[in-house]
């Protein structure tokens, strides 16, 4: 048996910011996830790593973190290494971040999302992450596409020998 679910793909340290519940905004060019409103979304961690360093001043800066925590929180993201689908994550609404938004509201959005520079893109909230019992390998794709999860590895089911 298995879960039939849409998945994405997120570059680290996305992909951990995700599933640990740092990050509870993803932000795209476009309304990727609009249609994915109140459902369960697969978050698959990407080869490659985010370029910017944006996260890392919101991190340290906003939220308080200490070099060390960082680190941490970056190494238990790598546990499942590349390349696979290591959790899910429930899509809430999708909306376009509008240009004219207050400073502090702003500064809110971009700390939930982990990222600046929001004006013009579509903002999804994301809830309720939760890693799989052990990664399942699987390749990424541009855009959001299907995945059969194995019942024994989602997080609510126990696991079997």
């Amino acid at each position: 048996m298995s879960l039939e679910v849409a998945c994405l793909s997120f570059r680290q340290p996305y992909a951990t910011l995700v599933l640990n519940g740092v990050k509870a905004i993803e932000s795209r060019w476009r309304p990727l996830l609009s249609e994915l409103r109140n459902c369960t979304l697969a978050v698959h961690i990407a080869q490659k790593s985010w370029e910017g360093e944006d996260w890392r001043l919101i991190l340290t800066d906003r939220l308080g973190m200490t070099a060390v925590q960082t680190e941490e929180l970056l190494e238990s993201g790598e546990r499942f290494g590349r390349g696979v689908i290591a959790g899910l994550v429930d899509v809430g609404e999708t909306w376009c971040c509008a240009e004219d938004i207050p400073g502090e509201e702003m500064k809110e959005l971009e700390t939930a999302a982990c990222l600046t520079e929001l004006k013009m893109k579509y903002l999804t909230r994301l809830s309720n992450p939760r890693w799989l019992n052990e990664p399942m390998y699987s390749r990424g794709h541009k855009d959001v596409w299907t995945v059969h999860i194995p019942v024994h590895l989602l997080p609510s089911a126990p696991s079997h020998p």
